[in-house]
């Protein structure tokens, strides 16, 4: 659709279609329609039951939502007590968590390292996939590239189809294994292919664990320090998981209720976490940093600072939606869990890496988006970091490109997706269907011949 003519029909379509496809607001409200699966009261609308994750960020009162500090739980165990766990006895975490998420419960060391070994087994791709799947047919887009492989991965598996818990589980653990290599390599050809930089394709290596590999195959040189791991390591077990009612994760459920493969199902999920009211909003966070550092002079100068997010939240610059990203969240409301812990962490990495006066950029917009809108709003107004802020941060520090920031989080939810799957094939076969109520009035079909013509 290059000509003009071309363009022209399709304008004339565009505009039908979005006069025909638009439902009046009031016709939501006539029939209680719970828009977004939200509650009148903000709350989501009960749908399902899980033991896998729990975030909680609020508590009811009389029919109205009371914020609290956000806590978040993994098998009814805090995060931030999982954490200090490993971090206490100077291990990596990923893989320990991933066993929690997918099993129930904490492994002892025997059978951690009997999943580390089998997740070691699969960190390979198939015979002929890079050069076939990833090199031949490059992609601008890494998430979307990531889609594409996981769907094709169906085609190597001697088993794709079968639901049974054994195999639904072997598919988990190669594709846990797998995501990582597959956007490694994805980013390589990218940046070969489309932005004609070398081509390195690094063989991923065992005993270091996911967040070292994804270091490991993302640098040309292969190295990376000990707080670089660990706090990759970090990011990767705090994005793991976030309860059933998250878009991803209850489209993993959705797909997976009817009864299809396991590709089919994180392929979806991958769609779903691609968008930038989900997994997306961390490149969001980036987009708007670059922006206040290239529109105001003095990144340190809290006042000009705070005066250039009063005009974002006016809507008078960068994308005039009026938004500070990084900041709120549809569950939690005194606090974010995953962004203090994460916070504490890239402190440190800015220490090490002598960005401190990023890092205060950073949390300088916390503290004076909270500042503003209490100015404007009220004492009243209860809002928070969320962990995307100062995910874009770490990533940033880490040098990791931002075409990676989203398939990053998606190699970490995979785990949760995961255990999210076999929870609904084990305990909830039933297809989730819910309603749509039609609004239209009943039409006569005319012949060609009597239809008007413009």
């Amino acid at each position: 659709m290059n000509n003009t003519n071309d363009k022209v029909i399709l304008d004339e379509l565009s505009l039908k279609a979005e006069k025909n496809n638009y439902i009046k607001p009031e016709f939501y409200e006539k029939f209680n329609v719970k828009r977004g699966l939200r509650n009148n009261n903000g709350t989501g609308v009960l749908v399902g039951l899980t033991e896998i994750g729990s975030v909680i960020g609020y508590y009811m009162g009389k029919d109205m939502k009371c914020p609290c500090e956000g806590q978040l739980f993994y098998r009814g165990i805090d995060i931030n007590d999982i954490v200090m766990g490993f971090q206490r006895n100077n291990r990596r975490g990923f893989e320990e968590t991933s066993y929690l998420l997918l099993f129930g419960e904490l492994p002892t060391c025997d059978e951690l390292l009997n999943f580390t070994y089998l997740l070691d087994q699969c960190r390979d791709l198939p015979p002929g996939y890079v050069e076939n799947m990833i090199l031949k047919i490059p992609g601008k887009d890494i998430m979307n590239k990531l889609q594409r492989s996981i769907l094709t991965l169906y085609s190597h598996d001697t088993d794709p189809d079968s639901i049974d818990v054994r195999n639904v589980l072997r598919q988990s653990i190669q594709l846990i294994a797998q995501i990582p290599t597959i956007i490694s390599y994805s980013y390589q050809a990218k940046a070969h292919y489309f932005d004609k930089k070398n081509l390195y394709i690094h063989k991923p290596q065992p005993g270091i664990g996911m967040a070292e590999n994804i270091l490991y195959m993302i640098r040309t040189d292969n190295k990376y320090s000990k707080l670089e791991a660990e706090i990759l390591d970090l990011i990767l077990i705090i994005h793991a998981e976030h309860g059933g009612g998250n878009n991803s994760t209850f489209a993993t459920h959705v797909v997976s209720s009817s009864g299809t493969d396991t590709y089919s199902a994180i392929a979806a999920a991958v769609g779903s976490l691609k968008g930038p009211k989900h997994g997306g909003a961390n490149n969001k966070v980036r987009d708007m940093v670059l922006n206040i550092r290239k529109n105001i002079i003095n990144c340190s100068d809290r006042k000009e600072l705070k005066d250039y997010l009063l005009r974002i939240l006016k809507k008078e610059v960068y994308n005039k939606k009026g938004l500070i990203y990084g900041m709120g969240h549809a569950v939690y409301t005194k606090s974010d869990p995953r962004a203090l812990l994460l916070k504490k962490k890239a402190y440190e990495l800015a220490l090490e890496k002598n960005t401190i006066l990023d890092f205060n950029l950073y949390k300088n917009i916390e503290e004076l988006t909270i500042e503003l809108l209490r100015e404007l709003k009220g004492d009243n107004v209860i809002i928070s970091a969320n962990v995307d802020l100062y995910s874009g941060f770490v990533y940033e520090m880490l040098d990791i490109p931002h075409e990676l920031y989203t398939p990053i989080f998606a190699a970490a939810r995979t785990v949760g997706w995961c255990a999210h799957r076999i929870e609904q094939l084990v305990s909830d076969q039933k297809i989730l269907r819910p309603a749509y109520k039609t609004i239209n009035q009943k039409k006569i079909y005319k012949t060609i011949n009597k239809r008007n013509v413009k």
